[in-house]
């Protein structure tokens, strides 16, 4: 009772098998255990076909092999292995049924068995089953179909070709333990044999040597090139969407294609390479999607037909872009550079990788580190950061944004490194460097005083080249006393190794104590 589309005559043999079930129902009169008997006539009947048939394939495979040896040598040596094994099965149920038939006598005319007389299977119930389980022959008949299974598939690997075969030969022969009307699990020859009249059984058996026919046929018709009706089933695959990429861009053409695919649990690769891992006849891919742009997923799969690895390779593409983990928030008015020292920037196209993008701007340089650059604006009130980015596709997108150029804010002036109101004895001053500080300004800057002031109470101001006191400025000084306030102011400062002048330098006063 294999799926799929099935022939005339196994469409036959399906229904005189539900006859067979449904007749167990009945209780068991001569008309009964004679229709039986009719019923095994028919499967032994059309058992001779197949054998013909069977025959009639090998030979095709023959001529085809010795036709063309290269193609069909290598399937007539496992059409040879399947027929021994198959003959090697058939024989051993025949055996069987000529064990449970040996306790009746056939009529002298016509050879047939007294059907109305078997409707008792003690021979069966004795020799196969003890207790609860088996018994040794019920054993060995459990074993050699399991060997019979297990030799078919044998012989052909894991060949993907033939798994619908491999998968029907499971089927057909499973003598895992059934479940009766009443829900309770009996093994499998209890459930299929075990107090069945002997008729019954005999039938039951030569359905059995079909079925081993039945694989036989579909397996020499796999071999020779004819059409396997379950592996090109519609129901077996499946339409799906490819699209030649996971992400696109607003406006953008979306491009793919739609396919027909199939996957199946028991098609397994004999090997694989790429991403992820092989779950039911699929590789499910699992890794870490990388840095933002297009990405690449490529690997093969590999299979064996025909004793012959068949590589299938696979590409993919998809498009990391950045999480969006912060909002964007943007002042308006604080678009702003500072002359005269390096400005830091982080420039990026979000979808798009940092090798493909590129931005330009007077006094612009790339620094080191993904989308970072530095800029040191010159003259002007204004600076404009041109990008341009290359998409996945290959298309170019560009942006601009102005940014302000503002002079740094002005220094205060310092005295050893003090601003403000600074005291001290006499001698410090004099000794002292005059210097000047940028107060909260983001920027580490290097400043460089050039020049200042000084001015004592009651004394001329002493206009400084540099930035310590000169002799006048300590002569100045010498006719300063406790509590008089000097005062340092027209401090002239510029950036250090430029210049660049900056605006007007705070003053700084510096009381004698």
């Amino acid at each position: 009772m294999a799926g799929g589309k099935l022939t005339p005559r196994q469409k036959m043999i399906n229904l005189m098998y539900l006859v067979f079930i449904a007749m167990l129902a009945l209780n068991m009169s001569k008309e009964v255990l004679t229709a039986f008997g009719l019923m095994n006539e028919k499967f032994e009947g059309v058992n001779k076909f197949s054998e013909e048939y069977n025959k009639s394939l090998l030979a095709t495979l023959e001529q085809k092999a010795e036709d063309e040896p290269a193609r069909f040598k290598a399937p007539l040596d496992k059409a040879n292995q399947v027929q021994a094994i198959s003959k090697k099965l058939y024989a051993y149920i025949g055996d069987l049924k000529t064990e449970v038939a040996k306790e009746f006598e056939r009529d002298e005319k016509t050879g047939k068995l007294p059907y109305e007389a078997m409707d008792k299977g003690g021979y069966i119930d004795q020799t196969w089953f003890k207790g609860d389980g088996y018994s040794s022959k019920g054993t060995e008949i459990i074993s050699t179909i399991e060997n019979y299974k297990k030799d078919i598939i044998a012989v052909f690997g894991n060949d993907v070709k033939y798994q619908p075969i491999i998968n029907n030969i499971k089927s057909k022969f499973n003598l895992d333990n059934v479940k009766d009307k009443d829900g309770v699990s009996k093994k499998y020859l209890s459930y299929h044999f075990e107090s069945f009249p002997a008729v019954a059984s005999i039938a039951k058996l030569t359905s059995m040597e079909n079925d081993v026919h039945a694989t036989e046929q579909d397996i020499y018709n796999a071999l020779i090139g004819n059409t396997i009706a379950q592996a090109a089933s519609l129901k077996n695959f499946q339409a799906m969407v490819i699209l030649e990429k996971n992400v696109f861009f607003e406006g953008e053409t979306v491009k793919g294609k739609v396919v027909l695919g199939k996957y199946d649990a028991n098609t397994v690769p004999t090997s694989f390479s790429g991403p992820g891992k092989i779950e039911n006849g699929q590789a499910v891919i699992s890794m870490t999607a990388g840095g933002v742009g297009e990405k690449t997923i490529n690997g093969t799969f590999s299979f064996m037909e025909d004793g012959k690895p068949v590589p299938l390779k696979f590409e993919g593409k998809y498009v990391v872009v950045p999480r969006p983990n912060s909002a964007t928030i943007s002042a308006d008015k604080m678009n702003v550079v500072y002359r005269g020292v390096t400005n830091p920037m982080t420039i990026s196209f979000a979808g798009v990788s940092d090798k493909d993008v590129t931005a330009s701007a007077p006094g612009m340089t790339k620094a080191s580190g993904t989308g970072k650059y530095e800029i040191r604006p010159g003259s002007g009130t204004e600076l404009a950061i041109n990008v341009n980015a290359k998409l996945p596709d290959g298309k170019t997108v560009s942006d601009k944004k102005v940014f302000r150029i503002k002079s740094i804010p002005a220094p205060t002036g310092c005295i050893g490194g003090d601003y403000g109101s600074v005291k001290g004895a006499k001698s410090r001053l004099e000794v002292s460097q005059i210097t000047a500080k940028m107060l909260d300004f983001d920027f580490e800057v290097k400043l460089r005083v050039t020049a200042f002031s000084l001015k004592v109470t009651g004394q001329a101001t002493v206009i400084v080249n540099g930035d310590r006191v000169n002799a006048q400025c300590k002569a100045a000084l010498a006719k300063a006393g406790r509590g008089d306030l000097i005062v340092i102011s027209d401090i002239k400062t510029k950036l250090e190794g430029s210049d660049i002048l900056l605006s007007r330098t705070a003053p700084v006063t510096y009381e004698i104590q």
